[in-house]
Parts: structure tokens; C-alpha cells; sequence
């Protein structure tokens, strides 16, 4: 891997083991970054991502641990002195009608997804105050921004995402740290295959896919691309911002009538 626009600076990327967290960390290690990944599984590819960088490592731990998280940010401050870039790319699927969903599923959702986003943050924050720059990078979802069949806890705990990384970017504008959320269509990882590939639902994943304007599911290093530009120099002026990477699904409706107007 060429160290490039990101050589010199230090990134937290967590759920780095798997899907997006993996592919934003491989993309940050090609840019130059340091990168310091945190999941609750090993990764034998993380082996590619330690030797193209000196320093960085992937840390075994639980995003819903203050203390786990902190732990990660201090090691990496120890470590490199400092720490530009979080990203919060841990996250589980999971959902359904609110009068069936269990209470227990429900806060389990909310304590990965939106709570582990808000420990991640609060852990990072105080060595970006001390340095007066860093960038907070969140991961949403497209199902954050618009309702889904069965979405409830999911949809509950990504739009709270949204906010909660809006407010941060007003909070602490002026000491020099912004906060960006992207929001993912559906991507093709490992998350996204756990939930729809089986035979049951192959209809509907089908259905899904026509609803992505560009007529494909996302890539993960098409998310890692707009997670390197919301962390480097490009995206200086960008903060409290929602970016939304889908392929065209939330643009609007689709009925069939490009076929109609010879457009396909």
C-alpha cells in the first residue's frame, strides 16, 4: 500500500474486524493513516492493514464499554499523540413490529448501534478538544432517514445516529472537531448477507436491489471513498452534514417507467 493524503494522522475505526468498518480501515491504511481498529472479533486480513502502516493494530473490545473505549483512545494518544479521525462503523440488524419486538432485542439495537455510537464519541472527544481539530465520522443508514417494513429498533437507533452526530457538530464546532454522518444504502457485507441471504427472502432482496436507481447494491470501498474524503483536508469545511451513499435509493420512487421512455 502508497502512503498518501492521510500520511501522518491517527484513526479509531470501530467495527473494524468485518463490512464497512474494514474496508474504511484498508482505505485509510492506503491513504497513510495510522489506524487503530476496535472490534469484539479477530480479523486475519487486519494482518494486510498492520504491515502497510506502522502502529497500526486491530483491539479486541465492546463498543458498549466506556471503559474498553477509552482504553482505545488512550492507546492510541500513548501510542501517536494524538487522534484525528473517529470512525464508528460498529453496528448490528436487527428489528420487527413494534407489539411482537421484545423488549430485550429492542435495547440490545439500541445499545450497539445508537449507545455504543454516543460511548465511542465521548471516549474520543477530550484528546480532539485538547488538540483543537479531529474528525468524527458516524455510520448511519439510509433506513435512519426513511421508515421500513419491520425497521422499528433499526430505523429507531440510525436515525438517532443522524442527530446525536448533528448535535456534536454544534457542540463542537468552534474547538475545531466536526462531525459527519454517511449513510449507506444497502451494501453488499457480510451484515447485509446475514439478513438477506437466505432462500426465504431472495424475492424481497431482489425488490430491494430495483429500488437502487444505479439498479445494483453498494460496495463496502464505495462507503470507504466517502469515508476518506469526510476525513481528509477535502472535507475541511464539512460538518453536521448527513451524506448519503445509496446508489439513488432514497431519490424517489421507482414504478418502471425508464423502460417505458427507453432508458434501460
Amino acid at each position: 500500500m502508497e502512503a498518501r493524503r492521510l500520511q501522518g494522522r491517527v484513526a479509531l475505526v470501530t467495527g473494524a474486524a468485518s463490512g464497512l468498518g474494514y474496508a474504511c480501515s484498508r482505505r485509510y491504511a492506503e491513504e497513510g493513516a495510522v489506524v487503530i481498529g476496535f472490534d469484539l472479533q479477530a480479523c486475519a486480513d487486519w494482518d494486510e492493514i498492520a504491515r502497510a502502516v506502522a502502529g497500526s493494530h486491530l483491539l479486541i473490545g465492546d463498543v458498549c464499554d466506556l471503559a474498553a473505549t477509552e482504553a482505545a483512545v488512550a492507546e492510541a494518544v500513548r501510542a501517536h499523540g494524538r487522534l484525528d479521525v473517529l470512525l464508528t462503523a460498529a453496528g448490528i440488524a436487527a428489528g420487527g413490529p413494534v407489539h411482537a419486538l421484545p423488549v430485550e432485542e429492542w435495547d440490545r439495537v439500541q445499545s450497539v448501534n445508537l449507545k455504543g455510537t454516543f460511548l465511542s464519541i465521548k471516549a474520543a472527544l477530550p484528546a480532539m478538544m485538547r488538540q483543537r481539530s479531529g474528525s468524527i465520522i458516524t455510520v448511519a443508514s439510509v433506513e435512519g432517514i426513511e421508515g421500513s417494513e419491520g425497521g422499528s429498533s433499526y430505523n429507531a437507533s440510525k436515525g438517532g445516529v443522524i442527530l446525536l452526530t448533528k448535535n456534536v457538530a454544534m457542540d463542537y464546532g468552534r474547538l475545531g472537531v466536526r462531525a459527519n454522518c454517511i449513510c449507506p444504502g444497502f451494501i453488499e457485507t457480510p451484515l447485509f448477507e446475514s439478513v438477506f441471504g437466505n432462500e426465504l427472502l431472495a424475492p424481497y432482496r431482489e425488490r430491494i436491489r430495483e429500488q437502487h436507481k444505479l439498479g445494483r447494491f453498494g460496495r463496502p470501498e464505495e462507503i470507504a471513498g466517502a469515508a476518506f474524503f469526510l476525513a481528509s483536508d477535502d472535507s475541511s469545511f464539512v460538518t453536521g452534514q448527513v451524506l448519503v451513499v445509496d446508489g439513488g435509493y432514497t431519490a424517489g420512487h421507482r414504478f418502471g417507467f425508464t423502460e417505458l421512455m427507453g432508458l434501460e
